[in-house]
């Protein structure tokens, strides 16, 4: 690796998070730098209109940010569907985009959309593209499930184990939890995931969480990949991340 690179967990509406991580890299010498945005930027955090448009905003004027697709995305990307809403089948039976623990009521309203008690599905799809703008619905479409770089794999949640990483399933990529995590083998890269809540960053030899739970209010991670070195980003400079395995 030339130069360093930078990864964010997930931000969940954390737009304030956001502007404080993307001000410590620009600290740490990496304004001009490749940012890994590993997803779910929306839901459960109070701005996730303002997250989307940094984001996207950032991307049209030439930032070197590749932004990946998390579940979280998906929900809202698939409600707005030009064909209907759609469902995520991976849900929980019972839960839903609007359901308390899943967060999507706090991202329409960031869009100032305030459905009443009884609604149809389709009528507040409707009411939801009026309201998004056309950048942030382009930008949702857009992205990426993955990036491959300098030995690393980014994906917002995991791969299956055991099958090649340029053959892995989307669903997998925005889902998967005890299987990858729990699976010992070298993958043929390290994995840099979030998705997955911890407490602070957690680093073994075939994966890397940076998840650290910025959608409960809790810290926003960015972790710097340096001459064959990990680091989590703070406002005191570069911590390495311990290898746990």
């Amino acid at each position: 690796m030339t130069r360093a690179l930078y990864a964010f967990g997930d931000i969940h509406g954390q737009l304030g998070m956001l502007e404080d991580a993307l001000a410590l890299v620009e600290a740490d010498g990496g304004a001009d730098a490749r940012i890994v945005f590993l997803g779910d930027y929306v839901d459960r955090g109070p701005d996730s209109r303002g997250v989307i448009d940094m984001l996207a905003t950032g991307q049209a004027d030439g930032r070197d940010w590749v932004c990946l697709k998390g579940n979280h995305d998906r929900f809202f990307e698939w409600f707005i569907h030009p064909d209907g809403p759609r469902s995520d089948p991976h849900l929980l039976v019972g839960y839903h985009w609007f359901h308390p623990s899943i967060g999507g009521t706090e991202t329409i309203a960031s869009y100032d959309v305030y459905p009443p008690d009884r609604i149809r599905q389709s009528d507040l799809a409707s009411q939801i593209i009026e309201a998004v703008p056309e950048t942030h619905q382009a930008f949702l479409r857009g992205l990426r499930t993955s990036h491959a770089e300098d030995g690393l794999f980014f994906a917002h949640a995991g791969i299956r184990p055991g099958v090649p990483l340029d053959r892995q399933d989307e669903n997998d990529l925005l889902w998967i939890r005890q299987e990858f995590h729990s699976d010992k083998r070298d993958h043929g890269a390290v994995v840099v995931h979030g998705h997955t809540p911890v407490d602070v960053p957690e680093r073994y030899t075939n994966r890397i969480n940076l998840d650290t739970g910025a959608g409960y209010g809790r810290p926003l991670t960015v972790a710097v990949f340096d001459s064959g070195e990990v680091f989590r980003l703070t406002a005191q400079g570069r911590q390495r991340i311990p290898n746990r395995s």
